[in-house]
């Protein structure tokens, strides 16, 4: 019989370390977007939870990717803040192309810009996890 709880100690130190990688990323992203993320999302605004949530998870798909191929946490540490950053850069490069009304355009809920966000927070973080491996 497996027994199943044997990598009970190994989810207890890097679970966190992953989660407190995504809340540091999360607090950051709503830094740098010039709307006030939480509070749309909380008055019903789908554009600005369309956008948070592509971010969120293009982050995870970093993290988790992080995590499976990491040797040890310190190194789970340094590449997760390395996918933090191309995250946010990815933001400014979407933000560029969406044009100067953009912050407008989300606390106006519209959804077309929030897409493009997510998507590109999405292909960035696809091809950050994808990159890390090598």
């Amino acid at each position: 019989m497996t027994n199943y709880l044997a990598t009970l100690p190994a989810f207890l130190t890097w679970f966190p370390l992953c989660a407190l990688l995504l809340a540091g990323f999360a607090a950051a992203y709503i830094r740098v977007t010039p709307w006030a993320e939480l509070r749309l999302i909380r008055e019903g605004n789908t554009a600005a939870a369309v956008s948070f949530s592509g971010a969120l998870i293009g982050y995870s798909l970093v993290v988790g990717s992080v995590m499976v191929h990491s040797v040890n946490r310190v190194d789970l540490l340094v590449w997760g803040l390395v996918g933090l950053v191309v995250q946010i850069i990815a933001f400014f490069v979407a933000r560029m192309l969406l044009g100067d009304d953009l912050p407008r355009r989300m606390e106006e809920g519209q959804v077309a810009p929030a897409i493009m966000l997510a998507s590109t927070s999405l292909a960035a973080g696809i091809l950050n996890a994808a990159t890390m491996v090598f």
